[in-house]
């Protein structure tokens, strides 16, 4: 009787998780000859007479691939709460990059752990993030879509991503958030002034070290920029899940505007 209440509980669960899944949408942008993987989630009762803030959400290195499904592995659920659909209504983009491509342009030596990183952001990015910009620039062209509230965030190689991005497109975003990543700091230099980002790592993170967040925070705010860094003492690479249950996070990241700058 145990033993068949368990694989009830489980089917019910899956089921549950399919539902939830599907409200993220399956799409595919395509350039040239590139195409990329991405989910989008809508608001509830969402209407084109309506304008809505974009949020951008980069991946880590280890949901690539091309199932179009793996990507919403680490944050997917948080956008899904009803209480998080009914206050902050958002279209909620996650795509999904392919197993030999990263988002940020940078060399890791996986020989050594931690592994090393050597990052080149100034130069093209990668097809990835290119792809994913293209992306953004014709969802910035949507009627429906509030142009002044663009948001980005990611973990891991994600989290290098985000801080890539925010270069590369530096009047795109109102703000962003990034876990356990890294860049070179070199790139905060071009970031706009009083650019809010809030940037989290775990201090026992042995894969990437919280040293390259740090550095990326004191880059920001010496070139005017306004990071917040949230260290967990405990947290190893997996500082997402302490990020995502940051009670405040959303209603930070949505407070921010680019009407704010003007």
């Amino acid at each position: 009787m145990k033993f068949r209440l368990t694989l009830l509980v489980c089917f019910f669960s899956l089921i549950g998780f399919a539902q939830e899944d599907s409200d993220y949408k399956k799409e595919q942008f395509v350039s040239e000859t590139d195409t990329l993987n991405y989910r989008i989630l809508f608001p509830k009762d969402f209407s084109e007479t309506e304008k809505y803030p974009v949020v951008l959400v980069l991946h880590g290195a280890g949901e690539r691939g091309d199932d179009n499904k793996s990507q919403l592995v680490h944050g997917g659920d948080l956008f899904l709460k009803d209480s998080v659909r009914e206050q902050f209504p958002a279209i909620v983009i996650f795509p999904q990059a392919p197993k030999d491509d990263y988002w940020a342009k940078v060399e890791v030596n996986r020989d050594i752990k931690p592994f090393e990183f050597d990052f080149k952001n100034k130069v093209e990015s990668t097809s990835s993030l290119q792809m994913v910009m293209e992306l953004m620039d014709e969802m910035a062209q949507k009627s429906f879509v509030d142009s002044d509230r663009f948001y980005v965030g990611g973990l891991s190689m994600g989290g290098m991503g985000t801080f890539e991005i925010i270069f590369k497109k530096p009047e795109m975003f109102a703000a962003a958030f990034a876990i356990c990543g890294g860049a070179n700091t070199e790139i905060a230099a071009e970031y706009p002034e009083n650019f809010n980002i809030w940037i989290f790592h775990g201090e026992q993170d042995d894969v990437v070290l919280p040293k390259y967040s740090k550095a990326m925070a004191r880059a920001i705010n010496h070139h005017g920029g306004n990071a917040k860094l949230s260290l967990y003492p405990e947290d190893n690479h997996n500082s997402w899940d302490s990020a995502f249950s940051e009670p405040y996070l959303l209603k930070w990241l949505f407070s921010h505007s680019q009407n704010q700058k003007k």
